[in-house]
């Protein structure tokens, strides 16, 4: 396969490709844990993106309700997707509980520290009742932004001189040193471990590529939200 078929297969935005492929996998196993669910429900998305709901088929659903929540406010034309400008270490503009649920995906490896990455999962398990947070997994053979095997696991210096000189993945390449070093930086995979510490209650699941794990997901609060809305009906006591 080539570089250019690689980055096809790789590009989330393509219909066909295999990265949007495993994508509407993964979503399926969400969907599953929101059947029975009382409707309609709050959803907030850290870092998503209206194209991404597009693709999902949501943006016609007058069931959810979705906040997409970015550094920089994503406009939107769909009545139930609105985007607003925030943090996901530090979500100050919601309360405690105002989502039925927080989705992110592929966003907690962008935030530089593994001290940000808690501080985000704070704000995850804060603001909704329910989560499911999907990020690559460390020890995958081939990095996911950069598209070089073994990439993580490389010193950070080494790193920094191949996108200098060098297009890898989706960046690059970037002769100014400093800001390689950021685009290199930004980027932090997490391990099974690190994830059990910012979400010592959730559900991890694996997703798995050829007998290996991809990716992990952080999920839970979902049987919650049925309860309590069991509860409110006289359901349970």
């Amino acid at each position: 396969m080539s570089i250019l078929d690689l980055r096809r297969q790789a590009d989330v935005g393509q219909k066909g490709s295999f990265s949007n492929r495993m994508r509407s996998r993964r979503f399926s196993k969400f969907e599953g844990l929101l059947e029975g669910l009382p409707r309609p429900l709050k959803v907030i998305d850290i870092g998503g993106t209206v194209r991404f709901w597009e693709q999902r088929g949501w943006t016609d659903r007058d069931d959810v309700d979705i906040t997409l929540v970015n550094l920089h406010a994503e406009q939107s034309a769909y009545p139930h997707i609105r985007g607003v400008a925030g943090d996901a270490t530090k979500l100050k503009a919601f309360g405690d509980r105002q989502f039925d649920i927080a989705f992110s995906n592929s966003v907690i490896e962008h935030l530089f520290t593994f001290e940000n990455q808690l501080a985000m999962a704070r704000e995850v398990q804060r603001v909704a009742r329910a989560y499911w947070v999907q990020t690559p997994n460390y020890w995958f053979p081939m990095e996911p932004h950069f598209h070089v095997p073994g990439w993580q696991w490389l010193p950070q210096s080494a790193r920094v001189r191949l996108l200098q000189r060098r297009r890898c993945g989706w960046r690059g390449p970037c002769p100014d040193r400093t800001e390689a070093t950021e685009l290199v930086r930004e980027v932090r995979l997490m391990t099974r471990a690190e994830l059990r510490r910012c979400f010592p209650d959730a559900a991890l699941w694996p997703e798995r590529l050829g007998g290996l794990v991809k990716s992990w997901v952080a999920y839970g609060g979902f049987a919650r939200i049925a309860g309590a809305r069991g509860s409110e009906d006289g359901l349970h006591p």
